[in-house]
């Protein structure tokens, strides 16, 4: 009998903590953590019905997919989302409101099983405004530091903790194969062992010690060939062998599972004939097995319903992104499954168990609400000058002729060109404030204009689409390259008539009007990938790979002036031509039957600057 005094979700944790206790005291580990946590979880998943099991399996988004916040706790939910829609709040408490508003529905439910906040920062808290932005992974990749990636990886977490979150979907650990996919620019490196050691460092950077409260659960992603599908395509089909995918591609996998990523998440493309979602043999029996990976394998967007949902349980999935709708699709598709065999209950314990092990990880028993005192690191000075640091260490210099850089600041007049030079959101890419990112400058961040009119006392003209004639100018900074764009959208195929391998007929045009007219042309390239850009190197005096440099802008312009030396290296060959991709795959490091125009690896440096061959 239950004494009125106590409530009935006390008494069974209550239960809970004293079988772990006992199994600890017989298995005479009961000082070993990994061991409590075990007993714990064993203990706790005894008592929870089919229905309070699915439901940690759930994901759902903090409005829409819900009829209410009571969702939260009748069909026991296990996660929420924020992605693309509504914020949770006007500010950074009210994001922490609203989460914790959610959790209280958690934690009244009979066992009190607290929820995960999960959120794509991908190159920091990239869905606040105010948050440090950092170079994309790309640019990441471009600084080989590893330090540098832990530190960057660090921050990250305390903004996305200090906005109410404890999980993030980052990094992500795909080799690109081809610059026509519209995700390279997520990834570190076309090299595997570069990307390996970056993976490697950024997660260590995001967890550190779980049950601080700085700290959030890191998810690499997307397992596994993402980046290496026939043409580029998003969600294609990955046509490489099993030996090329275990040399090529799962080394950052084997980094990230040895460094205890919490999460994995699934991806959208198809492997020997088999969607990922659906690979069994790659997800449980390859990663979960053989690996040894005890955390959570999670869907992406919509995997339960696209992917064939038994099929994507069974494969090893646990947590299912149960959005758009999906909810009660998922919730009793899966419970008519396991009550007609079609999915057995040992699945599903393993799944809560992933689930579980991951919240006591987190200490979220104990400690299930944000920090508040967190919020005021958000977009930090000392935060802000780490991304500085990384923006600088990312920027690729591969052409200086005689020694145009770096630029001094005794010139009487400097005219910058081009949109990108003075907008935030173009300089950042997607994945910045929304999921496709945005045109328009966004709180806190610093443009590339912003920063040249910092360093110098030249008189600044912004001639913003090459409309006007300043061929007076001592020198000519031209900042080009893409807009925005996220997943699939930039993909390069004929049906995308805005993302090509190229620089845009108007870019182009900004460039060789200056360089035609006898100013000296310094080229500062914003893309998410290499691209074609052989003409516009040859006749620019320099040529700056500057990727996607996030929020602060005026890290590009100290080393333009010279307060810094360029030490960036291409974390991907550069193409010579269009044609180099009519094939399958584009140039790359691995790739010997074409010569790119420079090799992976390449960067000059104001100490080492090769003459201009190319």
């Amino acid at each position: 009998m239950i004494p009125s005094r106590i409530e009935p979700k006390f008494y069974l944790l209550s239960i809970v903590f004293l079988i772990s206790v006992l199994n600890g005291c017989k298995n005479k580990t009961y000082f070993n953590e990994d061991r409590r946590i075990e007993n714990k979880v064993d203990s706790l998943l005894a008592l929870m019905t089919l229905d309070e099991k699915i439901g940690q399996m759930s994901q759902v988004r903090h409005f829409a997919d819900m009829d209410s916040d009571n969702d939260i706790a009748t069909k026991f939910i296990g996660s929420v989302i924020h992605t693309q829609g509504p914020n949770p709040g006007n500010d950074a408490l009210g994001w922490q409101n609203r989460f914790k508003a959610l959790q209280e529905k958690a934690l009244s439910t009979r066992l009190g099983i607290p929820l995960l906040f999960a959120v794509d920062a991908v190159h920091g808290q990239n869905t606040f405004q105010g948050a440090t932005i950092f170079p994309h992974n790309i640019g990441l990749g471009a600084t080989q530091n590893t330090t540098l990636v832990k530190e960057v990886a660090q921050i990250t977490a305390i903004e996305v903790q200090a906005t109410g979150f404890n999980w993030t979907f980052s990094p992500c650990v795909a080799i690109p194969y081809n610059e026509k996919w519209g995700r390279v620019y997520e990834a570190f490196s076309e090299n595997t062992v570069l990307t390996t050691k970056m993976a490697k460092a950024s997660i260590e950077g995001l967890q550190g010690n779980l049950k601080d409260s700085h700290t959030v659960m890191a998810t690499a992603k997307h397992f596994i060939g993402d980046g290496a599908t026939d043409f580029g395509i998003e969600g294609g089909n990955t046509s490489l062998s099993m030996k090329e995918v275990s040399g090529k591609l799962l080394p950052p996998y084997k980094a990230a599972v040895k460094a205890k990523v919490g999460a994995v998440m699934a991806s959208f493309n198809t492997l020997t004939g088999i969607p990922m979602h659906a690979h069994k043999v790659l997800i449980n029996d390859t990663l979960k097995k053989n690996m040894g990976f005890d955390g959570i394998v999670i869907s992406d967007w919509k995997g339960y319903s696209r992917f064939g949902k038994n099929e994507v349980i069974n494969a090893g999935v646990d947590v299912l992104m149960a959005v758009d709708g999906d909810l009660e699709v998922f919730q009793n598709g899966l419970k008519n499954a396991v009550a007609n065999d079609l999915v057995s209950i040992d699945r599903i314990n393993d799944a809560v168990k992933r689930i579980l092990r991951q919240k006591f990880r987190l200490d979220l028993f104990k400690n299930p609400y944000p920090n508040s005192s967190l919020i005021s690191k958000i977009g930090s000075q000392n935060h802000r000058n780490k991304a500085r640091e990384a923006v600088r260490e990312s920027l690729v210099l591969l052409k200086n002729k005689n020694r145009i850089l770096p630029l001094s600041k005794d010139f009487k007049k400097i005219v910058v060109v081009g949109e990108h030079a003075n907008n935030s959101g173009l300089q950042s890419g997607g994945w910045t404030m929304a999921w496709q990112g945005i045109r328009e400058n966004y709180k806190g961040a610093t443009t590339i204009l912003d920063g040249i009119k910092a360093i110098t006392k030249a008189e600044i003209v912004y001639d913003k689409e090459a409309t006007e004639n300043h061929f007076d100018a001592d020198v000519a900074i031209i900042v080009v390259g893409e807009t925005p764009y996220a997943e699939m959208f930039g993909d390069i195929n004929d049906s995308n008539k805005e993302n090509k391998l190229t620089l845009s007929e108007s870019h182009q045009k900004y460039i060789t009007k200056y360089a035609e007219n006898g100013v000296k042309t310094v080229v500062v390239l914003i893309s998410g990938r290499p691209l074609v850009t052989t003409k516009q190197i040859h006749v620019s005096d320099a040529f700056i790979a500057a990727w996607l440099p996030g929020s602060e802008g005026d890290g590009i312009a100290e080393v333009l002036f010279g307060d810094y030396d360029f030490m960036g290296k291409l974390p991907h060959s550069w193409p010579k031509s269009v044609e180099d991709f009519n094939e399958k795959y584009g140039v790359n490091f691995w790739d010997t039957s074409k010569e790119p125009l420079y090799n992976f690896g390449y960067g000059l440096t104001y100490k080492n600057n090769e003459s201009d061959k190319k």
